[in-house]
């Protein structure tokens, strides 16, 4: 697959291993809560009871709204933070940077949810296409993000754009994983301004 990012546009300021960087686990949320709170609302209007839902990119807390979900499965990089997640039934260790395939069926999950960390995908072609394979037909996909960021470990594309030119990264990274945009939901409930945007596979 043909990268969208060139290498200038992955880079990163820090360039050691991410594995290194998240090491230590930081039990902190990244958005104020206007934004958590808007991002659980956004949550709550794509899930429904039943769904199989995949957190990537997670952290200490999915901000996931109650329900009875059949299976939730997070991923991240540091294991204190995941295994101290309540939401999650199941959680593996991956650095996307490093090895974007997931160890995941086809068609296996009915949410695709991403919090807070697009910034960081060096390779976010291959890693949509990635999410457009584990999803099921009708399922949807949320990536939602801020201004907030750990900026050595952003790539340059996205540390050199403004809220509506990573809006638009974004969509180009679920148009290049197969993936169609069906909404860009932008708000500014409190201090954090809030942007998500939805997208479903076509299969």
């Amino acid at each position: 697959m043909t990268e969208l990012l060139s290498d200038s546009e992955r880079a990163k300021l820090d360039a050691g291993p991410d594995e290194t960087f998240y090491d230590s686990p930081r039990f902190v949320t990244h958005a104020d809560s206007g934004f958590l709170n808007r991002l659980t609302d956004t949550y709550a209007s794509v899930l429904s009871d039943g769904d199989r839902v995949f957190d990537v990119m997670s952290s200490w807390i999915s901000h996931l709204p109650p329900g009875e979900y059949e299976r939730v499965v997070g991923h991240g990089l540091n294991a204190a933070e995941l295994e101290d997640n309540d939401a999650l039934d199941e959680w593996f260790l991956q650095d996307l940077n490093h090895e974007q395939t997931l160890p995941l069926e086809d068609e296996s999950f009915d949410a695709v949810v991403c919090a807070l960390s697009v910034q960081y995908l060096q390779y976010p072609a291959t890693v949509f296409a990635e999410f457009d394979r584990v999803l099921a037909p009708g399922g949807v996909l949320v990536v939602s993000f801020t201004n907030r960021m750990f900026p050595t470990k952003a790539v340059s594309a996205w540390r050199n754009a403004d809220m509506n030119g990573r809006a638009d990264l974004v969509e180009s990274y679920c148009e290049a994983g197969g993936l169609s945009v069906t909404d860009v939901v932008r708000d500014r409930p409190e201090r954090d301004p809030f942007v998500a945007v939805v997208a479903q596979p076509l299969h």
